[in-house]
């Protein structure tokens, strides 16, 4: 085939480089005066994972042995392959985008960052190693925006380069249009992850689609590479990854063009270009490049009258498909369609200044006689299937989940959530795990590998607990050290209210400024009694209340706070929910109500969480609604 017919298989007026001559025809290169074809060769379906082997199935000479590779033994393989396209990471262009943009702190299993930070390295450019902790076990580095590079401009005359290769075009480039600078933080322990923060206030001046115009990520370019290696034109790799544009656009390639497949694989094609051929399934049409040649393809399809399996690209027949991962066998759900309800009781949007006190939700479920548990110290299921994946989403959307040592001892929980949107059931990260905390002022409670909840962050299903002990509490340095090592620790609270109790509004104002915006509490039986009374009862914001059609009689743990009185020592109402709903979620009944009255500075008027208890003693009606 002449080069001119060959740029125009190519879509491109432009030189041709070297590797994008067509397969041998007969044993011999059409250049190199053999048989003349308007068409190029197929290439049979590859065998085996490392393509060593690639048959001329027009030619009908048998496999052509691969040119010697001695020189090339320095080139790196990809890592990426086509399936990295065909089935790419779960909800990529979105993870793109938060990788990009980082509005809120991003933490990442190992592997996860492994598997998509490469798809916006085209973004981000390592401007320093701030270094390894004394620990080392934590590494920080500093990453700012390609754009916030220097202006460059081109010199009059560029130094010859080695070897014979062409002269680079470069043209001006105009730097320094974006200071957004991030910051990835390493930790080593029982479930490694990386930390992505936003440093500074400076937000891009661009956005992702600009990058992708400007240049290339690695996974795009690996992809390509793989492919060439494979023993394919560049034309008609190029063809076989932008069949699908949307799966090419969410890895970031909506701008790929044939140069840049030429350009990924330049170093191997100048050994190998004389084994290049078209995908099977595909031909070259003079006039329009590669194109898929349908009777060709049809051949290559799996034989099949079941309408269960999809029709694979024929390019791509030889490629196995990777299974998705299964759900954990606990995973629960709670549909879209169940949740609105709910709304109006949920923690309000991120602030955009920091808090002082977060939003406080209080959740249990009890007994028709208001029983949390049949018996002091023993674990008692009263929620139903619905009604449990209820509270599961709502632990999603807090930042953390509370309880008090008491319930950590009788029940060894996980304290994490089991949703699929959830990290470690189908989620990102830890996306939508919250935080467990512990009240445990004498530091009783003792965690061992075995305890269930570092069980579950040690396979990545779980965050590690905060456990908040009372001043002057001693912790033996083992216990310290274990409890780093999963990432959590202990916070030691600066003083004790009267009585040596330890202080809500301190423990809420500790946990704010730890970046805690909305808490979650479970229980037990004495925090949520405690958190009921008025003096406490200002800093909780909603109530969500599962009723068990169930009794479970004397003896138990019950929530009833101390009886309230008025000034002349009669008895009223402790307190009285406001904006209350009924909802009827499987057999159960779930209540949902407000309650505090807490302003931004942290005030609150107790007295008025009372208000409305003459019209309880009075009989008053009861506006809430009872839906089914």
């Amino acid at each position: 085939m002449s080069a001119a017919a060959l740029n125009e298989a190519n879509g491109s007026g432009e030189t041709q480089l070297l590797g994008d001559a067509p397969a041998p025809v007969n044993g011999r290169n059409a250049q190199d005066g053999g048989l003349q074809s308007n068409t190029i060769p197929h290439a049979a379906p590859l065998v085996g994972p490392d393509f060593d082997t690639i048959l001329d199935t027009e030619s009908g000479n048998g496999p052509v042995e691969p040119a010697d590779e001695s020189n090339t033994e320095e080139l790196p393989l990809p890592k990426r392959k086509i399936n990295d396209l065909r089935v790419p990471p779960p909800h990529l262009a979105d993870i793109r985008w938060r990788l990009f943009d980082v509005r809120e702190p991003i933490e990442l299993k190992i592997d996860e960052f492994e598997r998509y930070w490469p798809y916006t390295d085209n973004v981000w450019v390592r401007q320093h190693r701030a270094g390894t902790d004394r620990s080392g076990r934590v590494t920080t580095d500093y990453y700012a925006c390609r754009l916030q590079r220097p202006t460059y401009t081109p010199r009059k005359a560029d130094p010859a380069r080695p070897d014979g290769k062409p002269l680079r075009k470069k043209q001006t480039r105009e730097g320094g249009t974006c200071q957004m600078r991030i910051k990835t933080v390493r930790t080593e322990g029982a479930c490694p992850k990386y930390s992505i923060t936003k440093v500074g206030d400076h937000e891009h001046t661009h956005d992702l689609d600009h990058m992708d115009r400007i240049k290339r990520n690695t996974v795009v370019m690996e992809i390509a590479r793989a492919e060439v290696m494979k023993g394919f034109m560049p034309a008609s790799v190029f063809t076989i990854m932008s069949e699908d544009e949307e799966k090419l656009a969410a890895a970031g390639g909506r701008y790929l063009n044939r140069n840049d497949v030429r350009n990924a694989s330049q170093a191997w094609r100048r050994t190998h270009g004389d084994q290049l051929a078209v995908h099977p399934g595909y031909k070259y049409d003079h006039g329009n490049g590669i194109v898929r040649d349908e009777e060709a393809a049809t051949a290559l399809l799996p034989s099949t009258n079941s309408t269960d399996i999809p029709m694979l690209d024929p390019a791509l027949a030889s490629t196995p498909i990777l299974p998705m991962p299964a759900l954990a066998p606990d995973t629960l759900d709670f549909p879209p369609s169940s949740r609105p309800f709910l709304n109006p009781y949920l923690p309000p949007p991120s602030p955009s200044s920091p808090l002082i006190l977060p939003h406080i939700t209080l959740s249990y479920a009890t007994s028709l006689d208001s029983f949390l548990a049949i018996a002091p110290s023993t674990r008692t299921a009263l929620s139903g299937p619905s009604s449990k994946a209820l509270s599961h989403y709502l632990r999603t959307r807090h930042d953390a989940i509370l309880i008090g040592v008491g319930t950590a001892l009788a029940d060894n929980p996980t304290l994490n959530a089991r949703l699929p949107s959830a990290g470690g059931y189908g989620g990102l990260g830890w996306d939508g795990q919250p935080r467990p905390i512990v009240i445990d002022p004498s530091a009783r409670w003792v965690l061992t590998p075995h305890s269930a909840m570092l069980q579950a962050v040690a396979a990545g299903r779980a965050k590690a607990p905060w456990v908040i002990i009372a001043p002057g509490c001693s912790i033996d340095p083992a216990r310290l050290e274990l409890l780093k090592h999963y990432g959590g620790k202990y916070l030691g609270l600066p003083d004790l209210e009267k009585g040596y109790r330890l202080s809500w509004e301190a423990v809420f104002r500790a946990l704010a400024a730890e970046g805690i915006r909305s808490v979650m509490v479970e229980g037990g039986g004495v925090v949520i009694n405690e958190l009921l009374q008025p003096e406490y009862a200002r800093f909780v914001s909603t109530v969500v209340v599962t009723v068990a059609p169930t009794y479970l009689g004397t003896g138990g743990v019950v929530v009833c706070p101390t009886r309230n009185v008025d000034v002349r020592g009669r008895p009223r109402p402790v307190v009285r929910f406001r904006e209350v709903r009924w909802e009827q979620v499987g057999e159960d009944v779930v209540m949902c109500g407000k309650l505090g009255m807490v302003d931004a500075d942290g005030e609150g008027d107790a007295a008025a969480l009372v208000q409305g208890a003459e019209v309880l003693g009075e009989g008053g009606e009861d506006a809430a609604r009872f839906t089914t």
